[in-house]
Formats: C-alpha cells, structure tokens, sequence
C-alpha cells in the first residue's frame, strides 16, 4: 500500500535522472569533465574563481534540474566567465558527447524503491508520467527496463517542440498532468533537484516529493525550501509495510 502522504492523488510525475534512473551522477560527471576544461583553456581573472567544478554544491546550485543550455550559462555566469550563445553551446555540447558516450555504454539502473512504487501505483490505478528535460530520456529509461511502467513521457525533443520553458517554470510538469487527464491539484510530482521542487510549487501541485539521494548537509531543508512538500531518501518510503515489492 502507498503512504498516507499519497491517498486523494490520482497522478504523479516523476523527473527522471536521479528519482527514477540512478544517473544523475553520471550527468554530474560530464558536467565536470566539459566544465574543467574549459576552465583550464578560459580561466576566470579571479584566481579564487579558478577552482574545479563541483559535483555537490555546484552541481545542485547551477545545474541539476535545468536545461542544458540553462545550466551551462548558469555556472559560467557564477564564475565570471562569458555567457554568450557560442560559449554556452560549445560547453553544453562538449557535455552532451560526454554523457552519451557514458550511456551508451550501459550500466545506469532504475533504483529499486522507484520501481516497486511505481508497480504499486499502477495497481492502485495511480496514472504515470515520467517527464525529463533531456532529450535521452526514452533512451535512458528504456535501457533501465521501465519505460512501459509510463502512460506519458515528456522529454527534452518535446519541451523544445512545443516550446516550453525549462524549470523552475512549471511547463513540463503542467504539460505531463495534461496528458494524464487528471487536475494538477490532484497530481503530485516527485523531483530531486531544487529547480524541479520549484516548479512543482509554482504549478500549484497536489503534492510535491523531494527526493534527497546526497543526503549532504542542508540538502533535504533546501528541497522543503524550494517547495517540497516531503523529502524522502528513497522512494521505497512511501510504500508501507507489506506492499508488494
């Protein structure tokens, strides 16, 4: 059975990288590897400003959650470097190479706990979306063997064709319930970034779950402060005991 924290919910959506798929971390990695580099051939004036990224706080600050470009203009704008289109797509492209090339290779799961809720929910008639600013994530879920647990997924190839601005903005989160056909004050999300959290608040969602897979200091009370409504370390949590695994 579901928590108590779900009853009344008819719908969730859930972000993909790090709440369904263990690959945030591999979106991190790539991150620091484009980041780096160009900082070792750029280097801001301020030698203070010349440390390597990092995959914590950087990483949750500037960039998880949001768009590639978005989160690319974000971190260099943090240390002083050009922010103008040629830049920012030149690192958001040198990352894109470096995450494909990792998930191509295999090897990133769902996480257990996501699964056994997700087979929960749909037995309790809870419909599902997965949606994703990434435009790999039908390939990433796919390869985790979960995509068929999902009425609708919004991804990354979707939000630029219809347009959609990229989180803390709501769109992707409102377009997901739209699909689902249920009203947004009777779906939840779940998210493990600050900008996603942002976005459930301001989509006036029926619920809104962080998940806290750092479990660094302060992450959990930055989700509750961004608009979680709960924040859970895994999503096997809001299963109560005796649900099927």
């Amino acid at each position: 059975m579901i928590s108590r924290a779900l009853h009344g919910i008819r719908a969730v959506v859930f972000d993909t990288d790090g709440v369904i798929t263990d690959s945030a971390h591999v979106h991190a990695e790539a991150w620091k590897a484009a980041f780096d580099a160009h900082l070792r051939r750029d280097p801001p004036e301020d030698p203070a400003q010349r440390r390597p990224f990092d995959t914590g706080g950087d990483y949750l600050t500037y960039v998880d959650g949001k768009s590639r470009l978005d989160g690319a203009a974000a971190f260099l704008a943090s240390r002083g470097l050009p922010t103008d289109p040629r830049t920012v797509a030149a690192v958001a492209a040198d990352k894109e190479l470096r995450y494909v090339r990792r998930l191509r290779a295999g090897g990133i799961d769902a996480y257990p706990g996501t699964v056994r809720l997700l087979r929960v929910l749909r037995e309790e008639g809870v419909r599902l979306a997965a949606a994703s600013a990434s435009r790999h994530a039908r390939e990433l879920l796919t390869h985790a063997g979960v995509l068929n647990l999902f009425e609708v997924l919004v991804d990354g190839a979707e939000m630029a064709r219809l347009g959609l601005p990229g989180k803390p903005d709501p769109a992707l989160f409102l377009e997901a319930a739209r699909r689902l056909a249920v009203p947004v004050p009777r779906t939840a999300v779940v998210e493990d970034a600050l900008a996603g959290v942002e976005a459930g608040r301001r989509g006036r969602f029926g619920l809104v779950v962080g998940v806290d897979r750092t479990q660094g200091p302060g992450t959990g009370d930055a989700l509750l402060k961004h608009g979680a409504d709960l924040v859970v370390r895994d999503l096997g949590e809001l299963l109560t005991e005796g649900s099927a695994a």
